[in-house]
């Protein structure tokens, strides 16, 4: 059993950053593949970006390669989303959630944090 909490999210113009932070209760924390995903109003939850256990291995949704950056700190029992360049279209609920492996599929993650609000104005 893992329980994920984010923090982090806010209000901030177009071209600013935030970091979100996703803190894990669990011993086993470096055994799970993380990943953030997003939900904006009236669409489907998609996928934003994935961390292996280890570190070693991210992937990241083209449409924000390049601005967003996954991380984690597994002696804090932490993910991190990096935002930079933010856009008014990023505008959603960010959640984390934790997988046996890496993936982009919602259906492969067991685990999910509560979400966290990310409002970029234009």
């Amino acid at each position: 059993q893992v329980q994920l909490v984010e923090s982090g999210g806010g209000l901030v113009q177009a071209g600013g950053s935030l970091r979100l932070s996703c803190a894990a209760e669990g011993r086993t924390f470096a055994n799970y593949a993380m990943g953030w995903f997003r939900q904006a109003p009236g669409k489907e939850r998609e996928f934003v970006a994935t961390i292996s256990g280890s570190g070693r291995r991210t992937y990241t949704q083209d449409s924000v390669k390049g601005r967003f950056a996954i991380s984690r700190d597994n002696t804090k029992n932490t993910v991190y989303l990096q935002m930079n360049s933010l856009k008014p279209e990023d505008t959603a609920v960010y959640y984390c959630a934790a997988a046996n492996s890496v993936s982009s599929s919602y259906s492969s993650y067991a685990y999910w944090g509560q979400g966290t609000q990310v409002t970029v104005s234009s």
